[in-house]
């Protein structure tokens, strides 16, 4: 059914369907375009990129594509052209992206513009439009607090699941619990939001034949960017010449270093509930620098 509604949508007949691996969510696909109408954007011979869900969260791959076009309005990092997007049936089809190797300017490029994009114009955290994010449909109401958000949408959120999937010692629920709490301590109450990807770990970062650096699957909303270079930091991946140029071009406020478990600590926890006991230890360690 939703193969159908994706020929239908892009104005194409596919073949040579290619599942794709590398993804804990969706199920992903790379199919040719075997022929095409006039009026359609596609060429036959061309690559498209698809990736579909038995059971997404609501309004899942809409979200998706929204954040993919609000990165790209800033128009200085590459995102995959959104082609076609469809929440019933649920399925997202994207430029298709051929991949190569880094080169020597590809970390430092990546830095500048990531500052660029965190420069940008952000009026909220959140979301305006309120959607949840991430397979965890993590919730995503705007406000003008970092603290307050970072708290009320993500920690105390995570912690209600964790203990849900008992997933997290219940002291270390009630560490997240009094940490949420007194995030006051670690923001300046006058912090400017940026816009996020809100996932930036490697995986979510193709480079392509060219060595340019392309984001894909964002949980976008507007947040603290220290946030963003954390997550990246957290799992590896990215060079310190993207770090460096990053700190050139927009230079975080002194006393990060010590903020960077903090920011940690949300996707930490996300993977202690999704993974398990892997993450507990560094999700607890990340905890008591702080509580």
């Amino acid at each position: 059914m939703w193969r159908q509604t994706v020929e239908e949508k892009l104005k194409v007949t596919l073949g040579q369907w290619q599942p794709l691996g590398g993804g804990d969510f969706a199920q992903s696909w790379r199919a040719v375009v075997m022929e095409a109408e006039l009026s359609s954007a596609l060429k036959p011979g061309e690559s498209v990129f698809i990736k579909t869900h038995a059971n997404p969260p609501p309004r899942h791959f809409t979200t998706e594509a929204w954040g993919l076009a609000w990165l790209q309005e800033v128009k200085v990092l590459a995102v995959p052209a959104v082609l076609a997007v469809s929440d019933e049936p649920p399925f997202l089809a994207l430029q298709w992206i051929e991949e190569g190797s880094r080169i020597a300017s590809t970390e430092a490029e990546l830095g500048r513009a990531l500052a660029c994009l965190h420069q940008a114009p952000c009026s909220h955290f959140g979301r305006l439009d309120e959607r949840s994010t991430g397979s965890l449909g993590l919730p995503n109401a705007s406000g003008k607090s970092w603290s307050q958000f970072y708290g009320s949408q993500r920690l105390l959120p995570l912690a209600r699941i964790a203990a849900e999937r008992n997933a997290l010692r219940r002291s270390t629920v009630q560490q997240i619990e009094t940490l949420a709490s007194r995030l006051d301590e670690y923001g300046d109450a006058e912090l400017q939001p940026s816009r996020l990807h809100g996932d930036l770990w490697a995986g979510n970062r193709l480079v392509d034949s060219d060595g340019c650096s392309w984001l894909i699957d964002p949980a976008s909303h507007g947040g603290h960017r220290e946030f963003e270079l954390a997550m990246m930091r957290l799992f590896g991946g990215f060079g310190e010449e993207c770090f460096h140029a990053y700190q050139e071009q927009f230079p975080l406020a002194d006393g990060w270093q010590e903020r960077v478990s903090l920011h940690q600590l949300a996707p930490l926890i996300v993977h202690a509930i999704k993974f398990g006991q892997a993450y507990t230890g560094p999700t607890e360690e990340a905890l008591n620098r702080y509580v």
